[in-house]
């Protein structure tokens, strides 16, 4: 008896996000461009997480373009989701809500789910856009994930918010090696240690940035 083959991961396509793809195409080459730097960065064989400073509602579309291999499952705030046809389409971008006021179990199980089927999840450390100052505010989520994964972390800097038929830099990193703290186990202080990490990777990318 024959089965239908399983779709891998890095082939999969649907109809809305290779539309939303398209959006994201012509945003980066006509009304908001954008030129990204190391770009070659994003062939990494999944699972990972992505993760970007949060600076504007179009940060989705900026970080998916450059994945070419993957469609990134994106972490996002529940209340987003209160009008039901947002909800359904954010549905089928693969958008996993989270509640951030409350311990979101459910979210959690959907993240680490995603990360064991070897995807790509994408997260923005920060929680927000309304934030003092780059990652002044860095929430555990990615470094718990990553930690309990043992997946890589690949940061992506938006320089700016996206801005009106002006270049737009965003610089994508290479991998934060995490081997040294998941060696030493899981507990509250190694989550610290990496949260820190995160925080200093996007510090020093941001300082990389303006030398250029």
């Amino acid at each position: 008896m024959s089965t239908e083959p399983t779709v891998t991961p890095e082939k999969e396509r649907t109809f809305i996000y290779t539309l939303a793809r398209i959006v994201a195409w012509i945003g980066n080459h006509t009304f908001f461009p954008v030129h990204y730097h190391n770009q070659e960065n994003f062939d990494l064989q999944g699972p990972y997480i992505a993760m970007s400073n949060h600076q504007s509602a179009l940060d989705p579309l900026i970080l998916a373009y450059p994945c070419k291999k993957y469609e990134i499952r994106f972490v996002g705030k529940k209340e987003l989701t209160k009008h039901k046809w947002i909800a359904n389409l954010l549905g089928k971008l693969h958008m996993i809500t989270v509640d951030r006021h409350n311990s979101d179990l459910a979210a959690m199980r959907l993240c680490m789910r995603t990360l064991r089927e070897g995807r790509v999840l994408g997260i923005f450390p920060e929680g927000t856009r309304h934030v003092a100052d780059l990652m002044s505010e860095v929430e555990t989520g990615a470094a718990v994930l990553a930690l309990r994964a043992n997946v890589p972390l690949l940061p992506v800097y938006i320089q700016h918010k996206p801005r009106f038929l002006r270049m737009n830099q965003v610089y994508i990193g290479k991998p934060i090696d995490i081997s040294d703290l998941s060696a030493q186990g899981f507990d509250a202080q190694v989550v610290e240690q990496l949260t820190e990490r995160i925080r200093q990777t996007f510090l020093r990318m941001r300082e990389e940035s303006l030398k250029k």
